[in-house]
Parts: structure tokens; C-alpha cells; sequence
């Protein structure tokens, strides 16, 4: 009865009427007097917010001037000396950069002395960019006019994942402007590898201090901007594996073809190492150029359950194929299929998928060379029950049988897909969250895309884990990138309402 009714008391959700107050009236004097207390405390905090705007803006602003980035090795140490600073601001004690054998880790944890204590999953690293196609410095943060939105603040990272974890810690500092506690204890884990496959993040967790405070956690979330442009929610009940690598073919490797760069005239004479790339990958794929052929690969794929599809079903009718595909910029799904077959195969689909393609000049104008080396990088999306080390060995023995072994095969990164039950008490916190906060969540199988839950999910953790928040961006990989400041849509949260999302959240998982 207690947490019913201090659900109702949200500041959106307040429900007024004689069968509350009799309801209220009915508790212990002592009951009575700790909701009382909680719910002034949280108003307290949620009053701070509007406060802080323009703080939290600048801060999310600075933080996108700061990219770091593995695969460029940029802003390092720089990157976790600013997460860590973050990470003190907001409240965290203890906080510790921890080396691994690549990029760096953060740790840290806030003792609010709650009874509960939350992991709180970070990235501080972004994924590349190309200043000349952005239509704003990607750098800049500046704040720009969306139709139909309203004030965007577009950069790198602002959506993946800056933004929505600026408006975690914005929802941690209205609580210290408020001079109140938490109602959880928080242990903060944060990485600088995501964006290149996560493949050091295992040691950050499995540091012996990190473990042990994570052995004391209910769950783990992400914070994240997960409304659409039409307000819907989205609870993922977990996320696509992936392997990250390249397929190299050189003329060294090889033995045939040059060992360096030739005039093409010779291409008369001389074999090719990149139509030797290019007539492996054709094997990586059926003649429909979308379906993987690698050998056994779909053998330890999952299918879905009746519920998933169900999920499914429910999604297709309630999204607008039109926006969806507006915001992609496509025009027809592969094979021309269906809204609701489309989806399906988003959720239930690994892919082989081709990120860049290289050789040679790619300069202005032409160069009459035959490359002695060709690179393709690939990624390779994972579903449960496939492991990424499985999926590496079988695309090996794969170019090996089809005369392609000399093809080398550098993983840069990846890890297995992650599923959290939809009955755990983290998935259903997050439901009546939402609700409270007056949106209808759509539960969803899994992210097409992937983060390296499997660390939480997997033993010897086994923890549920997902993501949360309020809010609205995209972009994420692409020029353009952005997250909602001011919304001119009720229905979708700007960023006050996003950090208020969080607070909520606190109080509900507590």
C-alpha cells in the first residue's frame, strides 16, 4: 500500500479524491510521517531544477568540446580526468581512474545510506566525425531550431551518450542544491571504449574494489533519451551483441599481387589483393546481398518467443511507418518488406554488416594505381543466444574454406548480446516510472544496437540491467547529432524534464 500510494503523489501523476486520503489516513502515524517526508523531499529536489538550466546546458556543452575517442586515441588521459571530475561534482566519493590494458576506466560511488544501492553504466568516449558534413561545428554544442521539436543542442555525443548522462548528474546536483540525500546508494562504472567494441571494459569490472561494490547493487541502468518525436517510450529488455574487426588483403599476405603500390596498367598482369577483398566479402552474403552465408551462423540464433512477437505487433501498430522511415532516410526495407516483417527482422536478425571500404587513392580526381592492400571493416550484430568469440571463429573457418585464409582478421572489439527477464523488478520500476510520468511504455525485445551489458548480465554478476530516461535525440554515428533542450511537444520531455525523469526514477527504485 505505502509505495502505491507514493506513486501516485508524483508532481505529473498526483491523484486527489477521498479513497487516497482515506487510504492515507488509514497508515501508521509513523508511515505517514516518512511518506510526508519523502515526498517534501523529493518536491525539493525537482524545484531545483528549473534553477540549474542554463548550468546545465553550459555543462553539457563543455563536455561535447572534450571528444574523446579510442579509435583516434584522442583526449586521452584528458577524457577520464574530465569523467572523474564529473563524476566528484555530482557527489561521488572515492572516485578512482582505472588503467586497463587499453583506455582508462572511472569508478566511484555515492553512499547516500540508503538501504538499496543502483550501478549507474557511463561511457565517456564518442564515435568519429567529419566536421564538413555537419550542418553545425560538431564540437560547438550549439543550440539550434528543430521543426517540430523544438531547441536541439547538436554535437558529437549529445545523444550517445552526453546528454542523456549530463541529465543524470544534472538530477545528482539538484538533490546536493536541495540539500537532500538520495533515496539509493550509487556505484558509478564508466568506460572510455564503447564506441570501438568495449574490448578492456571486462577489466574495469572485474576489478576486485568494482566487483565487490557491484555484488551489493539490484541492477544496473544506463541513462538514455528514450522517446521517439511522438512521445512513445521504449523499455529494452536488452541489447544485440557485436564483433567488431577488419578483413585485410595485402599482396604480402597473400603472396600474390604487389607488395606496394603499382601503376594500374600492370593490373594486366598482376593480381589484384583488392578484387581479392571484394570477391571475399560476396561470400560473406547470399546473392540478395543482405543475408549472411557464413557457415553455421544462424545456429545458435534464438528465435523469438510468442511474447516478443506480440511486443512486436503492438510497436507496428502504435509507430508511424512514414516517421520512421523519414528519420532513416529510406524508402523501402529490405526485400520490400512489410512495417511489422521489417521489424521482426530488426530484433530477431544477426547481421554482417559493412562499415568502410578501402583501397588505394580516395582523393580528389584519379590516380592510376593497383593498390597492394585493401581493408574492410565489419560489423557483425549478435543475438542470444550467439557469442561473439563463436561468431569470430566460424567467419574465420568460413573464409578458410572458401580459399580466402590469407584475408587477415583483426577483431578490434565486441562482446556477447545481453537479455534482461521482463519481470525483474528493474524492468518493472522502469514501467511504472514511465506511467507515473505519464507515458505508455512499450515493452521491446531488444536493441538493434548494442552496449556491453553482458559484463552486468552474465555471471558472476547476473544482474538485471537496461536503460532509462525521459527525453528525445538522435543522430547517434551521424552528422548532425543531437538532443532535445526545449520541447514545443507536451508529450516529448525537454531537458528539465528529462533530469526530473531521473530523480523519479531514484525515488521509485528505492
Amino acid at each position: 500500500m505505502p509505495d502505491a500510494i507514493l506513486r501516485s503523489l508524483s508532481r505529473r501523476g498526483f491523484v486527489q479524491g477521498s479513497v487516497v486520503v482515506a487510504a492515507i489516513a488509514s497508515l501508521p502515524v509513523s508511515v505517514r510521517a516518512a511518506m510526508s517526508g519523502k515526498g517534501a523531499d523529493k518536491a525539493a529536489v525537482l524545484a531545483e531544477i528549473p534553477k540549474m538550466h542554463a548550468a546545465n546546458i553550459k555543462r553539457l556543452q563543455d563536455w561535447i568540446a572534450l571528444p574523446s575517442i579510442a579509435a583516434e586515441n584522442r583526449n586521452f588521459p584528458q577524457g577520464p580526468e574530465y569523467m572523474a571530475q564529473l563524476a566528484r561534482d555530482a557527489g561521488f566519493t572515492g572516485v578512482r581512474i582505472l588503467p586497463t590494458s587499453g583506455k582508462p576506466g572511472v569508478f566511484g560511488k555515492l553512499d547516500a545510506g540508503a538501504r538499496t544501492t543502483m550501478a549507474i553504466y557511463f561511457m565517456y568516449d564518442v564515435k568519429q566525425f567529419v566536421p564538413e558534413e555537419w550542418s553545425s561545428p560538431p564540437l560547438e554544442g550549439r543550440l539550434v531550431e528543430k521543426e517540430g521539436l523544438g531547441t536541439v543542442c547538436m554535437g558529437r555525443g549529445a545523444v550517445n551518450q552526453k546528454g542523456p548522462q549530463n541529465s543524470f548528474l544534472g538530477a545528482l546536483m539538484a538533490f546536493k542544491a536541495a540539500g537532500k540525500k538520495l533515496p539509493v546508494n550509487l556505484v558509478l562504472v564508466c568506460e572510455g571504449e564503447e564506441e570501438i567494441g568495449s574490448p578492456h571494459f571486462g577489466e574495469v569490472v572485474m576489478h576486485p574494489d568494482v566487483l565487490a561494490e557491484l555484488k551489493k547493487c539490484v541492477g544496473v541502468f544506463m541513462p538514455d533519451a528514450r522517446q521517439d518525436r511522438d512521445g512513445g517510450v521504449q523499455v529494452s529488455l536488452g541489447g544485440k551483441g557485436v564483433v567488431e574487426l577488419e578483413l585485410v588483403s595485402s599482396g604480402e599476405k597473400w603472396g600474390r599481387g604487389p607488395m606496394h603500390d603499382v601503376h594500374s596498367s600492370l593490373e594486366a598482369e598482376v593480381d589484384s589483393p583488392t578484387w581479392h577483398l571484394v570477391q571475399a566479402l560476396n561470400t560473406l552474403v547470399e546473392k540478395d546481398g543482405h543475408t549472411p552465408a557464413v557457415e553455421g551462423f544462424f545456429e545458435k540464433a534464438k528465435p523469438l518467443t510468442a511474447i516478443q512477437k506480440q511486443m512486436i505487433e503492438e510497436r507496428a501498430s502504435k509507430t508511424s511507418e512514414a516517421t520512421v522511415k523519414k528519420v532513416l532516410g529510406v524508402e523501402h526495407w529490405v526485400h520490400d518488406a512489410k512495417w511489422v516483417d521489417a521489424l521482426t527482422l530488426l530484433e530477431s536478425k544477426p547481421t554482417i554488416n559493412i562499415e568502410g571500404l578501402v583501397a588505394g587513392y580516395t582523393g580528389p580526381g584519379g590516380k592510376t594505381v593497383l593498390p597492394h592492400r585493401a581493408v574492410a571493416k565489419i560489423d557483425m550484430r549478435l543475438v542470444p543466444d550467439m557469442t561473439a568469440a563463436d561468431t569470430l571463429a566460424k567467419l574465420k573457418a568460413h573464409l578458410e574454406k572458401h580459399g580466402f585464409g590469407d584475408i587477415e582478421v583483426n577483431m578490434s572489439g565486441g562482446y556477447d548480446p545481453t537479455q534482461t527477464d521482463m519481470d525483474s523488478k528493474l524492468i518493472k520500476t522502469q514501467l511504472a516510472t514511465y506511467r507515473q510520468l505519464g507515458a505508455e511504455p512499450q515493452l521491446w525485445p531488444r536493441s538493434a544496437g548494442s552496449w556491453p551489458g553482458y559484463v552486468f548480465t552474465n555471471a558472476p554478476l547476473s544482474l538485471p540491467a537496461g536503460h532509462f530516461g525521459m527525453g528525445h535525440g538522435t543522430g547517434a554515428h551521424a552528422p548532425d547529432e543531437y538532443y532535445l533542450i526545449e520541447s514545443t511537444n507536451p508529450k516529448v520531455q525537454g531537458l528539465d524534464g528529462a533530469i526530473g525523469s531521473f530523480v523519479e526514477y531514484l525515488y521509485a527504485i528505492a
